[in-house]
């Protein structure tokens, strides 16, 4: 979601639905990966799972170092960048289906919604498909949310308040997985 929030502010409305496109894309991979067997894999191998961990931690340390730095610089509030949607799309994409904790999140929910007595398949689908659109929906909603605080932080010392904030939860966020990976 903080991925859906920050490009919401930074950018117009055609960043934010292909920053949501992404996620739901993502989640919809991640889900059917972990229900296949990609995520009983992935808690097979504590040293593959420490990586993505470690990984993803510094991951947000960096951006929110990148975050602080900028001072809320990157948010052209009257003038959104342009951006590729397709870029969008895949850097949106790229995040939510590498994220390791839904993996683990989607292999532990699952099976207990699955009842062993009916065929498999179409329980599966169904759960894929339910999680992926409510996901989406609320994935919009903070997207909807955080596109309508835009003007709200249209003054500079708000914008450098907001991105030494964000900066700080992210290194914060990112230090807290690389300590939690460690125990």
């Amino acid at each position: 979601m903080l991925l859906v929030v920050t490009r919401s502010l930074n950018h117009g409305h055609e960043v934010r639905r292909a920053t949501v496109a992404g996620v739901v894309l993502g989640d919809l991979v991640a889900m059917t990966a972990a229900v296949l067997g990609a995520g009983a894999l992935l808690l097979a191998s504590s040293e593959l799972f420490l990586a993505l961990r470690l990984t993803g931690g510094a991951y947000l340390i960096w951006l929110g170092i990148r975050t602080w730095r900028s001072g809320g610089a990157q948010w052209h509030l009257q003038e959104p960048a342009a951006h590729s949607p397709h870029r969008v799309v895949s850097e949106s994409f790229a995040v939510t289906a590498t994220n390791p904790k839904s993996i683990a999140f989607f292999v532990a929910f699952v099976p207990q919604f699955i009842d062993p007595a009916r065929p498999w398949l179409p329980q599966v689908v169904t759960l894929i498909l339910v999680f992926v659109t409510l996901g989406g929906l609320n994935a919009t909603g903070y997207a909807w949310l955080a596109g309508r605080a835009r003007t709200s932080i249209a003054d500079p010392a708000i914008r450098r308040r907001v991105a030494r904030a964000s900066g700080g939860v992210l290194v914060t966020g990112g230090g807290l997985v690389m300590v939690a990976a460690h125990s």
